[in-house]
């Protein structure tokens, strides 16, 4: 942090922070109004949520559960321990976490192996409100 010389108060954005806005340059983010639509498309929905998350606050509907720590190697169409739902790279993946955050970060690291891969803006929470809202 610095200032500005003016009683003003300047932040600098923290490194994880400078790697997200990084990351979201490459993404076309779904909004929560059009993931059924993608869905519909035949896109991958791939919910990385912990258990305690899905526990409090409900499955997707419709979405792969894969845990983060193993995300790669099960979307990688190369990999032996890929999804059969991934066997082909040009499949549509969306990545949905509980808030927005980690989910854009896993997308950029599959773009990177190759797949059509974006996150949900605002994860599942984001999701939540639109379905029910003042939930």
């Amino acid at each position: 942090m610095g200032g500005t010389g003016r009683g003003e108060v300047q932040v600098t954005p923290s490194a994880i922070d400078r790697l997200l806005v990084e990351c979201r340059r490459d993404l076309e983010r779904v909004t929560p109004g059009r993931l059924a639509e993608e869905m519909a498309r035949g896109a991958l929905v791939v919910d990385t949520r912990p258990a305690f998350q899905r526990d409090r606050d409900g499955e997707l509907p419709g979405a792969v559960v894969v845990d983060r720590n193993v995300l790669e190697w099960r979307l990688d169409p190369t990999s032996a321990s890929r999804l059969s739902a991934v066997e082909r790279p040009d499949v549509r993946v969306i990545v949905v976490c509980d808030e927005g955050y980690s989910s854009s970060l896993a997308a950029h690291t599959l773009r990177r192996l190759g797949l059509d891969a974006t996150d949900l803006a605002g994860g599942f929470q984001a999701w939540r409100s639109w379905v029910t809202p003042g939930a």
